[in-house]
């Protein structure tokens, strides 16, 4: 598989001291992941980035709530109705909004407000360098340099995500935002590279929280800042929940901890200064169907009778979001 060119972001990153030691052996492994990644669909998702319309939109675009690419002046009906296609052979669409030249792609979730939870609550973000593990298709990379960022990476495996990613990424060529097809062990161990490392949504779906953890740790610098967002129990005391099976229809949920827990397992990986910005039960207004969804979402997954349960019984989905900093005697 040799569709993406990703020389531009190597070149971009060796403009940076911080990365050398990466950059010895990022190619390399980029290459092999994206040899390594298979998918049935992958010729489909190619020839549709492929089709999408060869145009400059200049600096016609907005990277607010919904990440806006071009308007609808750009081009004629029937442009507009090839394009949609195109962006359809790309579905599902899981996390947005996106606006490509008027046609507006109403994601699963919405993730603009899971944003507006936590803007406000972070460190500012004007010239940091920032790593969003496991980014999907990069819709908050695109929030992460509205807010300042001057160098943002983010990481995923998924070849869908990446092509969806691409999409934008043809129209905003110049701004210094990335994906890379990795994972976060990926990672080198002593990275220590990043001013601001966020991670929302993977905590559980990995096997062993803790290493995940100490990924994050060892990619930021010292006293840099960690933003958490991770499936928790509302229980008090150090608990958690093993799911037996699935959770909410979903296979790979492994540990939910109850927030005391989370908290102290920040603590054991080297983080300090760990801080509550919030809890939020994801609703059904967040997370459903779209057009550009056509499967089951969250609606599905709980219990019909009562939508505090999932279908298996469990608590419905809880999120927290948690900031935190690396404790600068890991250097």
């Amino acid at each position: 598989m040799n569709a993406y060119d990703f020389q531009k972001t190597f070149e971009a990153m060796n403009m940076h001291e911080r990365y050398a030691c990466w950059l010895e052996t990022l190619p390399e492994q980029v290459l092999g992941n994206l040899n390594n990644l298979k998918h049935g669909d992958l010729n489909t998702w190619q020839e549709a980035l492929a089709k999408l319309p060869d145009i400059s939109i200049a600096d016609d675009y907005v990277l607010g709530d919904c990440i806006r690419i071009g308007n609808s002046n750009h081009l004629d009906d029937i442009q507009k109705e090839e394009l949609e296609q195109q962006l359809k052979q790309l579905c599902p669409w899981r996390k947005g909004p996106f606006d490509f030249f008027g046609i507006h792609i109403d994601t699963e979730w919405r993730s603009d407000w899971k944003w507006k939870r936590l803007q406000e609550h972070i460190e500012p973000l004007h010239n940091h360098h920032v790593l969003d593990v496991g980014c999907g298709n990069g819709y908050h990379l695109w929030r992460i340099r509205e807010a300042g960022a001057s160098f943002v990476i983010g990481i995923d495996p998924s070849l869908l995500f990446l092509n969806q990613f691409h999409a934008c990424k043809q129209y905003l060529e110049k701004e210094p935002v990335h994906l890379l097809p990795l994972r976060s062990e990926d990672l080198p161990e002593k990275l220590s590279a990043f001013d601001t490392v966020f991670s929302m949504g993977v905590l559980y779906h990995r096997r062993s929280p803790l290493d995940h953890l100490i990924e994050l740790r060892n990619a930021l610098k010292p006293s840099g800042q960690l933003v958490l967002e991770t499936l928790i129990i509302d229980q008090p005391g150090q608990n958690i929940l093993f799911p037996e099976d699935r959770y909410a229809m979903m296979r790979n949920v492994f540990f939910l901890p109850s927030l005391e827990l989370l908290s102290e397992w920040l603590k054991r990986c080297g983080f300090i200064d760990i801080k509550l910005i919030n809890i939020n039960k994801t609703s059904i207004e967040e997370q459903r169907v779209t057009e550009w969804v056509k499967a089951q979402s969250l609606k599905d997954f709980l219990n019909p009778e009562n939508h505090d349960l999932t279908i298996e019984g469990y608590p419905a989905p809880l999120r927290a979001c948690i900031s935190a900093r690396k404790d600068p005697k890991f250097q």
